[in-house]
């Protein structure tokens, strides 16, 4: 278990706080997780902690998903956006799932639905709330992110596993300048390649398109995008809030004119650094950052 003591200072109207944080690295399963191909690092998906301080913590927690193309994991996708989850009170989970082109679908998809379970199945070891869970993913994570807003299910009551019991579902869900579709010409074809294989067939390109996916049983759903990133188009958020909205799902789109895939909290863009508090401002709203 690796464990890294790091101090925060934020600010915020005026007041300076100190807030400690305390990173904590496990796995998703004792042994093995299913579908293994080793033990070696790349083999075992987990999940690292970083929990706000208690003064500030609202019950909200989030499963962050970094991008990558499915064939690695972006740092600038991971603990940044924890650390800025913390800011706003949430509980935020770093996941490092298996990747292309070693493994493929359904194996990103269950080392994601195995990290919501443990969020709900151990909420009351990290105080949280089962009801305020979410999820934010980045390009390649914005399509795992999409997926288990769209491919979840209410758990195995007679499952031996108690966090198998628990519902994969999350509240909420935040792709950011996700990969959504599978299909082309919208698809990043990289992306489809680790996630797919050489030669997915037509259903599964279908099934892992999850524009096609989406059902009044979605979450509700936060996208954001920039008008001109030449790695993922536009259209694939484009296609998701359209599917939302015929489903009836609450949505919010924001696609900025300009920007270069992969900005992350965008420090370094003023036209574009403004989508963390829009996110925010629509968990507020949602009811997802009120206090236990």
């Amino acid at each position: 278990m690796n464990t890294l003591l790091l101090l925060n200072i934020l600010i915020a109207g005026g007041t300076i706080h100190v807030t400690s944080i305390t990173p904590t690295s496990f796995p998703l399963w004792n042994g093995s997780a299913p579908g293994a191909l080793g033990n070696a690092s790349e083999d075992i998906p987990t999940l690292t902690l970083y929990t706000p301080d208690e003064k500030h913590r609202n019950g909200a927690s989030v499963v962050v998903c970094p991008g990558g193309g499915y064939g690695g994991l972006a740092d600038h996708e991971g603990k940044p956006i924890a650390e800025w989850l913390n800011t706003l009170g949430i509980t935020a989970f770093v996941l490092k799932y298996r990747l292309g082109p070693r493994y493929h679908h359904p194996i990103m998809w269950q080392d994601a639905s195995r990290a919501i379970r443990t969020l709900r199945a151990r909420a009351g070891e990290w105080h949280l709330d089962p009801d305020r869970i979410g999820i934010i993913g980045f390009s390649a994570g914005g399509h795992l992110c999409s997926t288990m807003a769209t491919h979840f299910d209410s758990g195995s009551p007679s499952s031996p596993d108690i966090i198998e019991r628990a519902s994969s579902r999350p509240n909420f869900a935040m792709p950011i300048y996700p990969v959504i579709t599978m299909a082309e010409p919208y698809t990043h074809l990289g992306s489809r390649h680790n996630l797919l294989g050489d030669n997915p067939s037509p259903d599964l390109i279908e099934l892992m398109s999850n524009e096609k996916q989406v059902t009044p049983q979605t979450p509700p759903i936060f996208l954001m995008h920039t008008a001109d990133d030449e790695a993922v188009p536009a259209e694939n958020s484009l296609l998701f809030a359209l599917a939302c909205r015929k489903a009836g799902v609450p949505v919010e789109l924001h696609i900025y004119a300009h920007g270069r895939h992969g900005v992350g909290l965008a420090k370094d863009l003023p036209d574009v650094s403004s989508w963390p508090s829009l996110a925010a401002d629509w968990m507020r709203g949602r009811g997802m950052l009120k206090s236990k």
